[in-house]
This record gives structure tokens, C-alpha cells and sequence, in this order.
């Protein structure tokens, strides 16, 4: 059973960045630029949140177990949810009325739903198809990933699904024949994070070998090519998010190392100039998300950080620290709230603790300032981000396995 519980009587309207955080408070200075507020706590105990998608009005968490939950966006009440048989939906995509599934057999399963008076879904394909396993038992290698599949990504324009796993492969899929279109060792490592350019068809992927790896299809082919290997952190890059906004393209990458790094896309040749680097992250970036110019950023720290990248230009800056939660924050996903007068946003975040936290986000225009961002070029940062690297140590991974152990005990 899945109970909904308000907000606890502390996540009350915040202004960020709070004055007790300012070493020189100016009460003259501008009005702060964010409001932030936690609207609701929903407690889940039928296993961990592993994924969040939006789309149409409608939330969807998956988890490790046979259900994928369905919540209305605005009401954070629940909607329904898809019974499967193969649990641990380890990623989830939303694109338009279809829903994407990846799940503990190694499958990935299609969905079409509707969410008007009564959330309906039906599922239409279960990729690979069984009986294409059965007719060609040769190709039952190239045909299914051998290991978890942990991200997924979709190309709309021509329909094609990208899956990534922790066999270090990443396979691509034409939904009009539902077949395995192609398939090729991407790293040397997991395959953490993949995002496709809706513009171009640019892939990008990125990997615990901390590299992040751009990818084309061949004109004309299914087959994909390398055009460039980002290597500029040697800890485990372990999510992606992209930024299209006014002519501009940024990629971004959160690692293990606590930064978030940045690469925008240069005009006419297409190649990705490494930007420089957010830090603020004590601990592992887990996830990221953007909408526009603003960046959310999840990590094992339990916190969840809100980026603004300045219009024209590569400056940035955290316009807050949202806290809340008991375990790392292992995913995202936001959408955009018009107003009048304020931009807003509600942000999902999932945890180890076995919460989906639902945070209102207010923003005000102005006031703005030039803090976060680290430029690559100096010598003296690199002495800097070693100091801060070697005083902020990464959470091992045994210690987060027993973090989450303890937690489920509770």
C-alpha cells in the first residue's frame, strides 16, 4: 500500500539563497532570485524508487518492484499504476502518450496510456520480441542486452529507441518493425547515462570509465559512428543532461568526483568545447535534469542543487540547496510552470529512502550573480579542485549499500 503524506511542517517557502548562508548580508542588496517549497512526501513501500518520468500531466516511478506508479502531476495523487511481470524498472522515458520501460529481465517494454477522466495503458511491444529470440537463437546476443539496462533515450524524429546496460553496450531500436537495428560496445565500463539531440541525432553517452562518448549514425545506415571521446575527469561519469536554448547547446555530465562539467557546442564545426565545471556537490553527482537554462542536479550528498546558466553566455549559478531527504538522490525529472510574473517549476526527486519528494520552485527575474562557474584555462584551479577533491571524499559504494540496507530496516 502507498501512502501520501503532506510536507512536514518545516518545508515552508524558502527564499534561496538564504541570508544565514551569506558571509556579508547587504540588506540592500536585490531581492533573492528563488523561492522553493517541498509540496509533498510521497512514502512508497513496495521497494526503492529507480526512475521518474513526466509527460501529459501524468508521473511515472518505477521501482524494483511489479509496479510502475502513476501519479497526477499538479495534485501529487496517485493515479493508477501498470502491473508487469518482470519488476526493477531500473530507467523509464515518457515521450508524448508513450511510455518506455526497461525491466529486470533485460526487456524493455512500450506503453501507450491515456490520462483524461481515468488513466488507461495498453502495452504494444515487448522489445526484444520473443519470437525473433526463438527464430534466430544466433542473434540472441545482438538481439538483448546480457546484463541490466540503465538508461534509455528515444530520437522521435525517425523511431528510434537507445538503450544503454551494464554490459558496457548500447543497442538501438526502430519501433515501426520493433527490431535491434543496431548494437556496439560503447566503453569499457557500465553505460550510466544517454541523451539524443533531438536537433541533430547526436548520441551521447557517458560511462564509469569517465568518458562521455558523442555518437552519429551513418547517413544513409543504421550503423553508428564515434566522432569524439570527452575524457576530462577520471572518476565515473554517471549522468548526462542537455540544454537547447536560443541557438545554444550545452552538454552537461555529473560525476563521482562531487563536479557537474559543461561543454558547449561550437558553431559550424559541431565539436563540444569543454565549458568548465560547477562545483558544490560534496559527494557523487547521481542525476541531472534541465529545462532551458536551468540545471537540477541530484547527488549522494541528499541533496538536490538548482543551476542558472546566464543568457549568452557560460556563467552560472546555484540559486539553491533543496534538502529534504535521507539517502542519496538516485533520479530526477521537472517540468516548467508558467506564471505572469514568476517562471516555475516542479521538480520530482526519488531517494534511497524510499520517498518521491515534489518541490515547487518559484523564480523571480533579476538579482542574479556570477558565482559557480570555474573556468578550465588556470593553473591555480587545478590545485584548487584537487584541495577540494581531496577534502570532500566520494562515498564508497559499500558504504551507500549499507546506507540503503539500513534505511529498508527502518
Amino acid at each position: 500500500m502507498v501512502s501520501f503524506a503532506p510536507s512536514s511542517p518545516e518545508s515552508t517557502w524558502a527564499f534561496s539563497p538564504p541570508h544565514h548562508h551569506n558571509p556579508n548580508p547587504n540588506p540592500t542588496s536585490p531581492s533573492p532570485t528563488l523561492l522553493y517549497y517541498c509540496l509533498a512526501s510521497l512514502h512508497r513501500h513496495d521497494g526503492s524508487v529507480l526512475s521518474i518520468a513526466i509527460s501529459k500531466g501524468a508521473v511515472f516511478t518505477g521501482s524494483d518492484s511489479k509496479r510502475i506508479r502513476v501519479w497526477r502531476q499538479s495534485e501529487c495523487v496517485e493515479r493508477g499504476h501498470i502491473k508487469v511481470k518482470s519488476g526493477h524498472v531500473n530507467a523509464i522515458l515518457a515521450y508524448g502518450n508513450t511510455l518506455f520501460t526497461a525491466h529486470k529481465d533485460h526487456k524493455v517494454r512500450v506503453w501507450a496510456f491515456s490520462d483524461t477522466h481515468h488513466f488507461r495503458s495498453k502495452k504494444l511491444a515487448t522489445l526484444p520480441k520473443k519470437a525473433a529470440l526463438l527464430s534466430f537463437p544466433r542473434a540472441h546476443g545482438q538481439q538483448q542486452h546480457k546484463d541490466t539496462i540503465t538508461c534509455i533515450a528515444y530520437y522521435n524524429p525517425e523511431g528510434l529507441l537507445y538503450t544503454g546496460s551494464r554490459d558496457k553496450t548500447v543497442k538501438v531500436w526502430r519501433l515501426t518493425n520493433r527490431k535491434c537495428v543496431d548494437s556496439f560496445v560503447a566503453h569499457e565500463d557500465r553505460v550510466n547515462a544517454i541523451v539524443v539531440n533531438q536537433e541533430d541525432g547526436c548520441v551521447f553517452t557517458c560511462s564509469s570509465d569517465g568518458s562521455i562518448k558523442i555518437w552519429r549514425r551513418v547517413y544513409g545506415e543504421s550503423s553508428h559512428t564515434l566522432t569524439m571521446t570527452l575524457r576530462f575527469q577520471p572518476s565515473p561519469a554517471n549522468a548526462l543532461a542537455l540544454s537547447s536554448c536560443h541557438k545554444s547547446c550545452y552538454l552537461y555530465s555529473g560525476s563521482s568526483d562531487g563536479f557537474i562539467n559543461f561543454w558547449e557546442k561550437e558553431d559550424g564545426s559541431g565539436r563540444y568545447n569543454h565549458g568548465g565545471f560547477l562545483q558544490g556537490h560534496r559527494f557523487a553527482v547521481l542525476c541531472l535534469t534541465t529545462l532551458d537554462r536551468v540545471v537540477f542536479s541530484g547527488s549522494e550528498d541528499m541533496t538536490i542543487r538548482v543551476w542558472k546558466r546566464e543568457e549568452g553566455s557560460s556563467f552560472h549559478v546555484c540559486l539553491a540547496v533543496l534538502e529534504g531527504h535521507r539517502g542519496p538522490v538516485k533520479c530526477l525529472a521537472a517540468c516548467m510552470e508558467m506564471d505572469k510574473v514568476v517562471i516555475g517549476f516542479l521538480v520530482y526527486s526519488a531517494s534511497t529512502d524510499r520517498t518521491v519528494k515534489v518541490w515547487s520552485i518559484k523564480m523571480f527575474p533579476g538579482g542574479e550573480k556570477k558565482v559557480s562557474v570555474v573556468e578550465d584555462d588556470d593553473d591555480e584551479v587545478d590545485i584548487k579542485k584537487k584541495m577540494e577533491y581531496e577534502m570532500s571524499p566520494v562515498l564508497s559504494p559499500l558504504w551507500v549499500e549499507k546506507k540503503r540496507q539500513a534505511i529498508t530496516q527502518i
